[in-house]
């Protein structure tokens, strides 16, 4: 990669320039990707380009939607107390099985981020829910969040809504079909390895029950009825309609069935406040949303520039293990300022150098390691969050927990892509 061409230079300065307004003025990520962007522009000679800037800002809308949309989902579950019955109700259920129970509980830290493709929602909503219970059970604090930190990252990339991988869609121009087998090959194992590993050894040797029952008891809002889990039966129901009888009835979207399903919630039987909750997703949405529409702007003047072009020929020629090598190494360090940005810049030259494969699975995998950058100091959204809700003071220390875990997911996601054949031969 000759970094002395032009565009290796504007290249250079842009990262640059966006990483010294995230760290040096801790500038928004999404301020300071715009003002990469147009830094970038003017030393190319394109001056302000306004209609490059304002067609790159809503290159996104679509997931932009799926955010909000998920978002108010999100909420609404958590205002009427289905999360919490829910947890409560499995928790029971599975005690007297540690090994289903542990698996039980990362699904349940890993379902937010499944929804909103978020980890930090995930560690926020469930994570923050299972945590004090993960420490009833005999976990430390620091365990503790490191298993909701990975957990968050699994969920940000599994599916029904994997934005790294929409990001990569989006960048290649192919539509964000047929990701549901391919997410969940990249996760569910590695899901159920961290898991056994992370949670099932510890919690197998608790046995104060009343502790246990006493905590479930402050856990659980409202009893586990029909009426209550009605949302998430108006979500499973819309998504497989729209996902079977495509061709059939008309393709609905994700946004609308997010926004269908929020609003079956007024029919769970529970009171809230809907304008509130609704308000509340979005003011929460916001930091994700302006974020995809920084990394819009970023990547349509990198592609006005030649920036993205000339890193996908540097790409293209670099031989194979050093491809991969560059894949587990540079997106999860890219992605510590942003995880998004990484799906986006790197991301998208990664799977134009490997077209030989299977475009979905290879896609699905670069966004799995891509998610690292949630667990990449000094932004390290996932473990800072995880910390916080256990009260941890030092998150180097979840971090440091985090790292086998961290490379053996960059590991999976390599191997997923080098085996990317016989995987889509099985499933497509």
């Amino acid at each position: 990669m000759n970094w002395f061409w032009p565009e290796g230079f504007y290249a250079l300065l842009m990262i640059g320039i966006f990483a010294f307004g995230a760290f040096a003025w801790k500038l928004p990520i999404a301020v300071a990707m715009a003002l990469s962007a147009v830094a970038g522009a003017l030393a190319a000679g394109q001056g302000i380009p306004l209609r490059h800037l304002v067609e790159g800002e809503f290159g996104y809308l679509n997931t932009i939607l799926v955010i909000a949309t998920a978002m108010m989902f999100m909420k609404v579950i958590l205002e009427t107390g289905l999360l919490d019955s829910l947890s409560a109700w499995m928790i029971r259920r599975f005690r007297k099985y540690p090994a289903l129970l542990s698996i039980g509980i990362m699904f349940i830290i890993m379902v937010p981020g499944m929804i909103t493709g978020s980890s930090t929602a995930a560690v926020l909503t469930t994570g923050a829910l299972v945590s004090p219970l993960l420490m009833t059970l005999g976990m430390s604090k620091v365990r503790t969040a490191a298993v909701v930190s990975v957990g968050a990252l699994l969920g940000m990339i599994a599916p029904p809504v994997s934005i790294p991988a929409m990001i990569i869609c989006a960048g290649v121009d192919i539509p964000y079909v047929g990701f549901a087998l391919p997410l969940i090959i990249c996760t569910f194992p590695l899901a159920l390895l961290f898991a056994l590993t992370m949670i099932y050894p510890f919690i197998r040797k608790f046995s104060d029950e009343e502790a246990l029952e006493e905590h479930l008891k402050k856990m659980q809002k409202n009893p586990l009825t029909i009426r209550l889990i009605l949302p998430v039966i108006v979500l499973v129901v819309l998504f497989a309609a729209d996902q079977y009888m495509a061709g059939k009835i008309p393709g609905m979207g994700m946004p609308f069935i997010f926004l269908v399903s929020a609003l079956s919630g007024i029919m769970s039987g529970v009171k809230f406040d809907v304008l509130k909750t609704a308000t509340d997703a979005v003011d929460d949405a916001l930091p994700v949303m302006g974020i995809l529409m920084g990394v819009g702007m970023f990547i349509q003047i990198m592609t006005l520039i030649g920036v993205q072009g000339f890193i996908v020929v540097s790409a293209l020629s670099l031989p194979s293990w050093l491809l991969y090598a560059a894949i587990a190494v540079s997106m999860p360090l890219f992605g510590a300022v942003s995880s998004f940005g990484s799906a986006s810049v790197l991301g998208v030259p990664f799977l134009l150098a490997l077209l030989q494969y299977n475009s979905i699975i290879v896609a699905s995998a670069l966004s799995l390691i891509a998610s690292l950058g949630d667990l990449m100091p000094p932004t390290a959204l996932a473990g800072i969050f995880a910390a916080q809700v256990v009260k941890e003071e030092n998150y180097f220390k979840v971090l440091k927990l985090c790292l086998v875990p961290a490379i053996l997911i960059a590991l999976w996601g390599i191997a997923v892509i080098a085996v990317s054949g016989p995987i889509a031969a099985a499933i497509f």
